[in-house]
């Protein structure tokens, strides 16, 4: 049977060509430590993850920044990330806005905080998960600190003008985070010009790296208002108990992940090489294929596609309700009759489903990736399609 991995939302698969070749040389012929050790193997693992760093400050816009590869920070993922930001920079009184298509990677944390006497709002997101920046303004009070928000929703697809929202937060003072797990790779980033204040990324998502890699872009300012939610040993002023006050030692307590911070760089590096444009570009002709398909269903009352119809301001993520049977039936059998991996459920996203108008139930959600082909979208479509209407 033709297998056929629909599931890029959730991690990237296959990775891009020569990142496992990274990982299994970084373990094989280094192995070392970085900042605690004074010979030759640990300068080579140091050159890995300064190179890291900076393909990361060009593909998020900060390359000119002469302390652009200070301003990065590598965590597991960007929960991690999200998390760090979070509870470092949030205090008692301080008021926070969010949309209403958040992950729990940021309402989680949110809720936490909550009890600290961290208020948080939502700002309202339509049925195909767009937001209004008139919205976002009337929600801004005297006690707004931040405004933490995606790139693009992980159920539906949907971007939000982050452009926009940037210029309001600095207009008014006021941090933006953003959360880019479904963007990093995909769309143009460019934190300065974006007025963003703090990015949060993932490496096994649109990154096309390993699974456990991650980390934040920060700026200068903000993060002389970040304390740090983990702390250690960092190899750095190891003569003293306080934590180091510069960039990235002050957030990255114990040993990285190195291993796949080597096989990160191969993706980077490998995406670097891609014409700009190109994989967003292949990713929504895969959409619009798709979503044709699902329309001619639609028209047939036999699912209900979510969010946006059209390719405009979105990315190659595709959900929808099949209304005549449960989405997990038709999840299982989607696998388990033509060996398509798709995903089910809530996507940790319950706010973004009650904006989508699809709580509880969820959605089966298509996503697509650079590697994924033509054929294997009309594949999946015509599997969906016969699925559906033998519950007609």
């Amino acid at each position: 049977m033709q297998k056929i991995y629909l599931d890029q939302a959730a991690t990237s698969f296959p990775k891009a060509p020569g990142t496992a070749d990274a990982v299994f040389r970084f373990m094989t012929e280094c192995g070392c430590n970085v900042g605690r050790g004074s010979y030759a193997g640990a300068y080579s693992a140091e050159e890995i993850v300064y190179d890291t760093r900076m393909f990361l400050c060009r593909l998020f816009g900060c390359g000119n920044d002469p302390a652009g590869p200070k301003r990065v920070v590598f965590t597991k993922n960007v929960t991690e990330s999200l998390n760090i930001l979070l509870k470092g920079f949030l205090r008692h009184g301080d008021h926070v806005l969010v949309s209403s298509m958040e992950h729990n990677a940021v309402m989680r944390p949110l809720r936490q905080l909550e009890k600290q006497g961290v208020r948080f709002d939502r700002v309202p997101c339509a049925a195909d998960g767009s937001m209004s920046l008139k919205d976002l303004e009337e929600r801004i009070l005297p006690s707004t600190k931040a405004v933490v928000m995606l790139h693009a929703s992980n159920v539906c697809g949907t971007v939000l003008p982050v452009a926009q929202i940037g210029a309001v937060c600095r207009a008014r003072g006021i941090r933006f985070i953003l959360d880019a797990a479904q963007t990093a790779g995909v769309l143009p980033l460019d934190m300065e010009g974006m007025c963003i204040d703090a990015l949060a990324f993932t490496g096994h998502k649109g990154l096309l790296g390993p699974q456990g890699t991650g980390g934040f872009l920060i700026r200068g300012e903000m993060a002389e208002e970040l304390e740090p939610l983990i702390s250690g040993g960092t190899g750095s002023i190891s003569h003293t108990e306080e934590i180091p006050a510069f960039l990235p030692d002050r957030f990255e307590a114990g040993t990285l992940n190195l291993p796949g911070i080597a096989g990160l760089k191969a993706s980077l590096s490998w995406l670097s090489e891609q014409p700009e444009g190109s994989i967003l570009a292949h990713e929504l002709n895969l959409t619009a294929c798709f979503l044709r398909e699902m329309e001619a269903l639609e028209n047939e009352n036999l699912v209900r596609v979510v969010g946006r119809h059209g390719i405009e301001g979105r990315v190659g993520v595709v959900s929808i309700v099949p209304l005549r049977q449960d989405p997990a039936e038709l999840a299982f059998r989607l696998d388990e009759r033509y060996g398509i991996a798709t995903r089910v459920g809530l996507h940790c996203a319950p706010a973004a489903h009650r904006a989508l108008g699809t709580f509880p139930g969820g959605t089966v959600r298509f996503s697509f990736g650079p590697f994924n082909t033509e054929s294997e979208i009309d594949h999946a479509a015509q599997a969906v399609k016969k699925l559906c209407r033998m519950e007609g």
